[in-house]
């Protein structure tokens, strides 16, 4: 049985989902109309979820939201209010609400919510448990699924583990990281990891089409009165019963993030020239090179779309932050241009190598890749050397790290110390109180500096 805790000042609201839920046998509800009491509750008992309202005396939804945050409670939480506020829906997410719902609610849409709710929590609590190091592939259930990432670095395999747990969900995820990091890598990873794997996977890039032709191209389109658009599947019915993945989700028109919005929580559509309401299965991933969290979106991208697509959150951290990395890819790389090349390379000079170290690689992977591809066009003796890099890179590499040494540039201490706090919390899959253990300081100290 699930425990529910439901905290609404209104008897009749609670009296109604305390006989709903309790005729499913599947749940156990525990009703609150007095909000003072949900802090004692929450801290004596585990619940499964909690549904709650917004408006009520004494102590306010949002007040009890605070207060979970601040003590570190992950309990799911939906929002079941009588009050259609955009701000209010996006403002209680952002405190960690799993879903913002109206009442009076759909019973079915209910129950869906709060199954997707609870497997978010479980997950989760799966990945808040898996350990910041000390992970190798070997650990995967299914490490085939990420053969094509070559990686020794702690923090990547991390994410490996962490994809793997939300792979055997069907929950939406939001893949984050700067362009070249291998995000649709990922994605397919997932999917291949997923009880999915035999289903079509479809990768789209949102930036490929015209904005005025991607909602036909999306969810496709049915004949016009004049003949001139033919009826056409769109690529959401293309991944019917599998993965679709959207890159670059920013690129997103505002009319079509509210589709989309509506699509990832009822799995309901439409056509173009339609008003026929379609349902289809499909997982969907999105991804973004860009920080949607930060300010400069806030008129752009969609708030209600951005926290619905953020509680599975996937950071895919740059090449220039897995240094050990870059000899392994490089390798890989040369394997693979030497392969398709003709050409019999056996592998790198150490200058070569130290030269690549002290490159910031702004395009990541990708970059390499074309690096390590131009290196072996141009190279006409059975190990790669610095006379193979492109004048490009070399112009973008300081002189004295070309002699082996980084130069010293004076930088503020409180940018220094936000930049190693921000590398740690990176490092320990933003496991705050660990960076914190390992940085000697307390979580007052850490937060200011973060």
């Amino acid at each position: 049985m699930k425990r529910i805790l439901i905290v609404d000042d209104d008897t009749a609201v609670t009296n109604y989902l305390m006989v709903f839920l309790m005729q499913t046998g599947v749940f156990e509800p525990v009703v609150v109309n007095d909000s003072r009491e949900v802090e004692g509750l929450l801290s004596g008992g585990r619940f499964d979820l909690v549904l709650l309202d917004l408006d009520m005396p004494a102590v306010s939804g949002m007040d009890i939201l605070h207060a979970m945050r601040d003590r570190g409670d992950e309990t799911p939480v939906i929002i079941l209010t009588g009050v259609h506020d955009v701000e209010l829906a996006v403002k209680s997410m952002k405190l960690g609400a799993f879903d913002y719902l109206t009442k009076p609610v759909d019973e079915d849409k209910l129950l869906q919510v709060m199954d997707d709710a609870m497997e978010h929590g479980d997950l989760h609590r799966e990945i808040d448990r898996i350990p910041p190091t000390g992970l190798t592939r070997q650990d995967l259930h299914d490490a085939s699924a990420f053969d094509h990432f070559p990686t020794q670095d702690p923090a990547l395999i991390r994410v490996f583990h962490q994809a793997e747990r939300f792979a055997s969900s069907d929950l939406s995820i939001f893949i984050w990281g700067e362009s070249g990091t291998g995000k649709e890598g990922i994605a397919r990873a997932v999917h291949k990891a997923s009880p999915r794997r035999d289903r079509p996977f479809v990768a789209v890039e949102v930036d490929s089409k015209p904005p005025d032709q991607f909602p036909a191209f999306f969810f496709g389109q049915e004949r016009d009165w004049s003949g001139s658009m033919e009826e056409a599947a769109g690529v959401l019915e293309q991944a019917d019963k599998g993965t679709l993945f959207l890159n670059n989700i920013d690129a997103l028109t505002l009319p079509m993030q509210v589709r989309l919005t509506r699509f990832i929580q009822t799995g309901e559509y439409y056509r173009a020239n339609s008003t026929k309401i379609r349902r289809i299965d499909v997982r969907m991933i999105v991804a973004s090179a860009r920080d949607l969290a930060s300010p400069e979106y806030t008129e752009t991208f969609s708030r209600d779309l951005l926290y619905h697509l953020m509680v599975n959150l996937i950071k895919i951290p740059p090449l220039r932050e897995r240094p050990g990395d870059i000899p392994l890819l490089a390798g890989h790389f040369l394997s693979e241009e030497a392969e398709r090349s003709g050409k019999k390379i056996k592998g790198f000079s150490e200058e070569f190598l130290d030269l690549l170290s002290h490159y910031s690689f702004p395009n990541n992977m990708q970059e390499l890749s074309a690096i390590i591809a131009h290196a072996v066009a141009n190279e006409e003796s059975d190990l790669i050397t610095t006379d193979s890099l492109s004048s490009y890179i070399r112009e973008r590499i300081s002189p004295r790290a070309k002699k082996g040494a980084k130069p010293f540039v004076p930088r503020r201490l409180d940018e220094v110390l936000r930049e190693h706090v921000a590398l740690t919390l990176r490092h320990f899959g933003d496991d705050r109180g660990l960076a914190a253990e390992q940085l000697g300081v307390t979580l007052e100290e850490l937060e200011r500096y973060s």
